[in-house]
């Protein structure tokens, strides 16, 4: 009976990542089977023979040491797969035919769950979180769709990406959701294509990949002013929700992450200065009352963050904030039932409405492209290039001042 062990070769140089490889037995024979995955002493277990958990790495490294442990996983599971065909044709056989069969079929076999996650992995070192977090997503949703049975390149065709949309639709996604997965995946596989690893086969050619118009997410000025007007003192929590959404109003429409990561240091002199996580690009807001007033209520002399969101700079920031995120959220839609608010209320909201607002005050589609930090970072340059920001803080005191008057 043959038999496949991981081992780890410690490096020659002290504090360099060593490497991982396959020790094949068989008939007292061994052979061995490199790997491309490298990994710190420190991350190998000598007892059990294992990469320990990624629980136990530090957290920089957590999410590449889950995806060796899971390369290894599924390539110790090919291993043993060839050993068992072999022993199931009959025939005699040696650990040469074994390493034979392996790498047979690993030639420019990379398989489309271990691809999708080295694009994660290498999205998040050009620091590209928030990318990176929706390749993740799809990768979920498109393993849900195989029951975890990874796959190779050239087996995606029209008839599994088409089985592949219905699974998502039959699960209640929306159109613009399966069209956003798909358009990633249709991106893999292209990028997949360039590398060599298959033939363009155009799989997504009947798919939807457009995008819809979306329902409506912005609200009035005097449905702005019913939630700035609740009684909320006695559920901290409806609170705190409701200041974030009106201090992202306040803000010109400022999203929840960046929210989140904004820090005392980034209010000087009357302005609070920062740059949008999403785009880089650098934003200066006058610093209004109003949204003193918020900022003054969770004041922390222990915390650099202007708001309880992210309360420690350990490697979890991003999973702190996306977690404040769904909680808040979820306590908009109970303010939204307490204001009568029509429609499903979240911080995306607060963005829409400001931009709703200002245009139907008659304020320069330009000023509110600037006042938002465009997502187009072209046409922001141009922007930039022709409209000072008192124009934006004008237009934004001449908002704030309004909702005050408005009944």
């Amino acid at each position: 009976m043959a038999s496949v062990k991981l081992k780890f070769r410690v490096s020659s140089l002290p504090e360099k990542e060593g490497t991982l490889y396959f020790q094949v037995i068989h008939e007292r024979v061994v052979k061995q089977i490199g790997t491309p995955c490298r990994i710190l002493e420190s991350e190998w277990d000598k007892h059990r023979n294992d990469i320990i958990k990624s629980t136990y790495v530090s957290p920089n490294r957590q999410g590449l040491i889950k995806s060796i442990r899971e390369k290894v996983t599924w390539e110790k599971k090919r291993l043993h797969k060839i050993i068992e065909n072999l022993e199931n044709n009959g025939f005699p056989f040696t650990t040469d035919k074994i390493v034979q069969e392996y790498y047979a079929l690993s030639t420019e076999n990379t398989t489309v769950f271990e691809y999708i996650k080295i694009q994660i992995e290498r999205l998040k070192s050009a620091g590209k979180e928030r990318t990176s977090e929706t390749y993740k997503q799809m990768l979920l949703s498109f393993m849900k769709f195989r029951n975890e049975e990874d796959l190779f390149f050239d087996m995606i065709d029209e008839h599994l990406i088409c089985q592949y949309e219905s699974h998502m639709r039959i699960s209640n996604l929306c159109r613009n959701t399966t069209s956003f997965y798909l358009r990633i995946l249709r991106s893999v596989y292209n990028r997949a294509v360039e590398d060599g690893l298959t033939k363009q086969n155009m799989p997504f050619k009947r798919v939807y990949t457009g995008v819809d118009k979306t329902s409506k997410r912005a609200i009035s000025l005097k449905e702005v002013k019913r939630i700035k007007d609740l009684d909320l003192s006695q559920t901290p929590t409806l609170d705190f929700a409701r200041d974030i959404f009106l201090f992202s109003f306040y803000m010109r429409g400022m999203s929840f992450v960046d929210i989140a990561y904004l820090k005392k240091k980034n209010l000087a002199n009357g302005f609070v200065v920062y740059n949008r996580r999403k785009t880089g690009q650098q934003l200066v807001v006058k610093w209004e009352k109003q949204m003193e007033a918020i900022a003054n209520k969770y004041l922390d002399s222990n915390n650099p963050f202007l708001f309880p969101i992210i309360t420690k700079e350990d490697g979890t920031e991003r999973k702190q904030y996306l977690n404040k995120m769904m909680l808040i959220n979820r306590y908009l839609k109970k303010i939204a039932e307490l204001a009568k608010i029509p429609i499903p209320l979240t911080m995306y909201v607060a963005r829409h409405s400001w931009a709703s607002i200002a245009q139907s005050k008659n304020v320069p589609m330009q000023a509110i492209s600037l006042g938002m930090g465009h997502d187009n970072e072209e046409t922001t340059r141009i922007y930039l290039a022709s409209i000072q920001t008192d124009v934006i803080d004008n237009a934004n005191n001449k908002i704030l001042n309004l909702l005050e008057r408005n009944k």
